[in-house]
């Protein structure tokens, strides 16, 4: 996501919709990815980053610059998409258009299959974690945010977040280890 001037987002939360709009396009992909990898279908990640962008618009006047904006976003998304995925449990998925950045656990999977099997087993490991499981994995594996990070992006304890990560890995090498057996 590209920076965004602090002059933007104040002229944005005092009803400027053109920067509003800028705001919009510096951001719209990084929330529909967060949005897609927490909730795992792309219908979903669509329904929650416009759902995300209202409530971007709403309480950005209540954005008060002691985190960095980016920040703010990711909880916002994270927090909205792990509500959603909670409230409207499905097991559909739809292999992702780009590729998962590498992760702790990910990676030894990564090393073995192409690139559109790979996506297509991530897709369905994560899909078998809780939403709460996945958030922390995807915030953690894929957008390489810190424990720190990742507790405040949940507003979460940060000890919640390690066991969170400690149970979604066993879940997931135990569930790679099964699906290998039967290959």
């Amino acid at each position: 996501m590209e920076d965004i001037a602090q002059e933007t987002l104040i002229k944005a939360s005092q009803g400027d919709m053109k920067a509003y709009e800028d705001i919009y396009k510096a951001s719209n992909s990084f929330v529909y990815n967060v949005a897609l990898r927490v909730v795992n279908n792309r219908e979903d990640a669509l329904e929650v980053a416009q759902e995300v962008f209202m409530i971007i618009y709403h309480k950005l006047k209540d954005f008060r610059f002691e985190s960095s904006f980016k920040t703010w976003i990711y909880r916002i998304t994270a927090n909205y998409a792990i509500n959603f995925a909670k409230k409207n449990a499905r097991a559909k998925t739809v292999p992702y258009e780009d590729s998962f950045g590498e992760g702790a656990v990910l990676n030894d999977v990564q090393a073995h299959m192409d690139q559109e099997h790979q996506n297509q087993l991530i897709e369905k490991l994560l899909g078998e974690l809780n939403p709460d499981q996945r958030a922390c994995v995807v915030l953690r594996d894929i957008q390489g945010l810190s424990y720190e990070d990742i507790a405040q992006t949940l507003n979460i304890n940060i000890n919640t977040v390690r066991s969170r990560l400690k149970r979604s890995r066993e879940k997931l090498l135990s569930l790679k280890k099964a699906y290998y057996e039967k290959v």
